[in-house]
């Protein structure tokens, strides 16, 4: 990970880069408070984003757009692009994504051996709930929280964006029931350790995409929500038993025990040793 500040007091911009150490055919890049402008450019990745604060001029090909705070930016391989911003500073946010990755999952979304990729068909978008999704995917990226929350929220933007032609969804969830269970079990059975997406859908014999569309329609949760819940509610057994916060945190497979603490209170409105202390 490289965090480089710029020597300008005034604007005191920030960029940081980074690879996902549980996804290395993911990279991020964070700007905040820059006035960088870019000659027109290209990547060899899909390329998409958000833009936090200020404004900007993003050129993609021959088409010029204005973009601010709250929309999303898409950018296909080799689009000849640039984004520099308007007027002073502006903060956004960027995710790049190995071809060769996302066009295999497409494939898994097709169901069908596909000769390309399927291009983003939108330039940018002003949709809070893309935008929300983003934000969840690049933190998880950027906290380098658990493979599997990090590629579950990347295919589920995935899905969002490609999704499959109505004429060729098939409702797998019904099909697939023996199967999830399957992951269900496996999920409980080791709660404790980091699964990740391709070791749960070798279990249910699916595609990823598969996996974790089948998955919430029969369980109402993805793989990776599933099992942060239910290390939760194990937790709290083991809370009421006595066991120590770090203890608890550790046993359960939380990355650190901030972590633990801060998915505890987000389900329980609770601290876990408020919780405790009504039982101990």
């Amino acid at each position: 990970m490289v965090f480089y500040e710029d020597g300008n007091v005034h604007t005191q911009a920030k960029v940081l880069l980074k690879r996902s150490a549980s996804l290395p055919f993911v990279e991020l890049r964070q700007a905040v408070h820059s006035e960088a402008c870019y000659h027109s450019h290209s990547h060899d990745e899909f390329s998409f984003g958000l833009i936090d604060t200020g404004e900007a001029v993003y050129k993609n090909m021959q088409r010029h757009n204005s973009i601010s705070a709250g929309h999303c930016v898409t950018i296909n391989p080799g689009d000849v692009h640039s984004c520099n911003p308007k007027q002073g500073a502006w903060s956004y946010r960027m995710l790049f994504v190995d071809t060769a990755w996302l066009g295999q999952l497409q494939q898994e979304m097709l169901a069908k051996p596909a000769s390309d990729y399927r291009p983003f068909t939108h330039q940018y978008l002003d949709c809070s709930s893309t935008f929300s999704l983003l934000d969840k995917l690049f933190s998880a990226v950027h906290l380098d929280q658990s493979s599997l929350q990090q590629e579950s929220l990347l295919v589920s933007f995935c899905e969002q964006q490609f999704g499959q032609p109505q004429n060729l969804r098939a409702d797998v969830a019904c099909l697939a029931k023996p199967q999830i269970k399957r992951v269900q079990e496996c999920i409980q059975d080791q709660l404790a350790m980091p699964l990740s997406l391709t070791e749960l859908a070798d279990v249910a014999g699916l595609s990823r995409y598969h996996l974790v569309r089948s998955f919430k329609r029969i369980y109402g949760l993805s793989p990776h929500a599933f099992q942060l819940n239910q290390r939760i509610n194990r937790a709290k057994a083991l809370l009421r038993d006595g066991d120590s916060i770090a203890n608890t945190a550790l046993a359960l497979g939380f990355a650190d025990q901030s972590h633990f603490q801060r998915n505890f209170k987000k389900r329980l409105a609770l601290t876990p040793r408020q919780y405790q202390g009504f039982f101990v």
